[in-house]
C-alpha cells in the first residue's frame, strides 16, 4: 500500500487495502452528529471502529476527538457511545479521557458556553509509546510533604497510623495535565488560510502534540476523516509516514494544496 498519501474514497476502502496490525497511531475527528455540514455523507461507525481494530497494530493508539449535538435541551451522549463501543465490542482500552479546550463564540441559549470536545486515548493492548510532554512547575523549588504516607488525625485532634509524608522538593519541570487548551481561528488553528475551506478543522499543535505523544519516528500515522489534511501535514513535519482518507473531492483538493508545500519532496522515514 502507498504511504504519504491522500485516498479520496471511503476509509472502509481504504482499510480494506491495509494488512492487519499496520498503523500505528490514528489522529482523527469524526463528522459526528449534526454539527458539521459534510457534503451530505454519512459513515458507518460500527464498521469504522470494527475495522480500526483490525489494522491498528499491538499497542497502538486511537486518538478520537469529538463533541456532542444539543438537542431539545438535551446532549446527544453520541461521544460516550461511541467510546463505549470502542471498548465493549471492538476490544480497545479507555487508555485516558482527554479535554480539547477551545475558545468559542458566545451563543445565546440557556446553559454554558461549550468550550471543550473529548479526545478520548484508545489502546489496543498494551501501550507501546508514550513520549510525556512536560511543562515547568510554577512552585519549582519548594518544599511539599507527600500525601501518600502522612498521618491523620482523629476527630479529637490527635495523630493516628501511618507516619509523616516524605518532604519532596518540586521540580522544574512536571508531566502535562489532560486537558489541552488551544487558540483557534486563523494563527490558532493553522496559519494555513486555504485549511479554513474546510468546516471543521482541529488546530495543528493538538494533531502534533499527540503525535509526538504516541508515535515515533518512521511510525505510520492514519487519519480515516482527513479534511484539510492537518493529521497528515503534521505527521509529516515530525518525521512518520502518514495515510489519510477523505470522501470528499473538494476537500482532497484543499488538503493536496494545502500539503503542497510542505511535501514538494516525498519520501519514506
Amino acid at each position: 500500500m502507498e504511504l504519504n498519501k491522500i485516498y479520496n474514497e471511503n476509509c472502509l476502502e481504504t482499510m480494506a487495502k491495509m494488512p492487519d496490525c499496520f498503523v500505528d497511531l490514528v489522529v482523527t475527528s469524526p463528522p459526528y452528529d449534526n454539527l458539521r455540514e459534510y457534503k451530505g455523507y454519512s459513515f458507518d461507525f460500527e464498521k469504522i471502529a470494527k475495522e480500526l481494530f483490525r489494522v491498528v497494530k499491538d499497542g497502538g493508539v486511537i486518538v478520537w476527538v469529538v463533541g456532542d449535538a444539543t438537542k431539545d435541551g438535551c446532549e446527544s451522549l453520541t461521544s460516550f457511545k461511541q467510546a463505549i463501543y470502542f471498548v465493549e465490542q471492538c476490544g480497545f482500552k479507555l487508555h485516558d479521557t482527554m479535554i480539547y479546550e477551545k475558545e468559542t463564540l458566545p451563543l445565546t441559549h440557556r446553559r454554558y458556553e461549550q468550550h471543550f470536545e473529548y479526545m478520548f486515548i484508545l489502546v489496543k493492548g498494551k501501550l507501546k509509546t508514550f513520549n510525556g510532554l512536560m511543562e515547568k512547575s510554577i512552585h519549582f523549588g519548594q518544599s511539599k510533604v507527600s500525601a501518600k504516607n502522612s498521618a491523620s488525625l482523629n476527630e479529637k485532634g490527635s495523630k493516628q497510623g501511618g507516619k509523616l509524608g516524605k518532604v519532596m522538593t518540586i521540580k522544574e519541570y512536571k508531566l502535562r495535565g489532560n486537558i489541552w487548551e488551544y487558540e483557534t481561528g486563523l494563527n490558532g488553528h493553522s496559519k494555513d488560510e486555504i485549511a479554513f475551506k474546510h468546516p471543521a478543522i482541529f488546530p495543528e499543535k493538538l494533531a502534533q502534540e499527540h503525535i509526538h505523544s504516541w508515535s515515533n519516528e518512521g511510525d505510520l500515522v492514519y487519519d480515516c476523516f482527513g479534511g484539510s489534511g492537518t493529521t497528515a501535514k503534521m505527521a509529516h513535519l515530525q518525521k512518520r509516514n502518514w495515510i489519510i482518507s477523505e470522501l470528499s473531492p473538494e476537500y482532497v483538493k484543499i488538503a493536496e494544496k494545502r500539503l503542497n508545500g510542505y511535501l514538494a519532496q516525498t519520501f519514506l522515514f
